[in-house]
């Protein structure tokens, strides 16, 4: 009679992120470099993967770093990528980078994220963004998308919120696609919330606009930016995202220009 293999927490998770990636066992086993068989064998518990093999499988999968930690601690090994917190001094130099591209970048608005958009830091022009909203959305840890799409915070001055508001809702999405997480599945849903009908007009060109912002000088339209850490190797750097917004014509340059620049 055989005996029925139990298939152990590593090849759960080795099956789980293969599928999510859409990819064939031969497929991998090609990108990893070793063959088909191996491969199934590891997904059915009946062979134990090396240290090495299970670092080449995380990053065929293009896992991010605290998934590549998690699939070692499932195979039994210990994590290899550090988790900082950001005001750690191993962290410093990166802070005093941040903080110069930050200042750099005035007198247009940037902020650093991390997680589901929780505010690390920001620049002055970042007041721009926060003005008129409560305090109950600028109570620390901010979010700046939930700020953003709230109905009385940045919402509320955004002309084409249906629009600019799925194209963060959508990137959203996309990221939960390749890295499904509860907690941010339910951010999305709240965010989502926020946002009106969108009803698709004879111009409507997708969601890759500018946003339009309402001010008492007149309407502003900024474009953005997003900066990743991709050649990271500490998990809190790898998940910082830096978002910075330009001017997309010439009256939002004046504006910000007249508003923000030091004398």
């Amino acid at each position: 009679m055989t005996a029925m293999v139990i298939a152990s927490p590593f090849a759960q998770q080795l099956r789980h992120w293969r599928g999510l990636r859409r990819i064939s066992q031969l497929d991998l086993a090609i990108r990893t470099e070793t063959s088909q068989r191996y491969l199934s064998f590891l997904e059915q518990g009946r062979s134990q993967p090396g240290r090495t093999m299970v670092v080449r499988l995380a990053e065929s999968l293009e896992l991010s770093l605290r998934e590549r930690n998690s699939l070692l601690l499932a195979a039994g090994y210990a994590p290899v990528f550090a988790e900082s917190a950001f005001d750690a001094p191993e962290l410093g130099a990166v802070r005093d980078a941040l903080d110069s591209i930050l200042r750099g970048h005035m007198p247009y608005p940037a902020v650093v994220t991390k997680g589901h958009g929780e505010l690390v830091s920001a620049n002055g022009a970042f007041e721009l963004l926060t003005e008129g909203a409560p305090a109950a959305l600028l109570e620390q840890p901010v979010n700046v998308l939930r700020l953003a799409l709230h109905s009385e915070g940045l919402a509320r001055r955004v002309r084409n919120l249906p629009e600019w508001g799925r194209h963060i809702t959508d990137a959203l999405r996309g990221r939960d696609a390749r890295s499904p997480d509860p907690a941010r599945a339910g951010f999305i849903t709240e965010l989502e919330s926020y946002l009106p009908p969108l009803v698709p007009g004879p111009e409507h060109v997708g969601f890759s606009v500018p946003l339009r912002l309402h001010t008492d000088a007149g309407e502003l339209s900024l474009i953005t930016t997003i900066s990743t850490f991709s050649t990271a190797t500490d998990v809190t750097l790898s998940e910082l995202h830096l978002e910075a917004f330009l001017p997309a014509d010439r009256f939002t340059a004046d504006y910000l220009r007249s508003r923000f620049s030091p004398e």
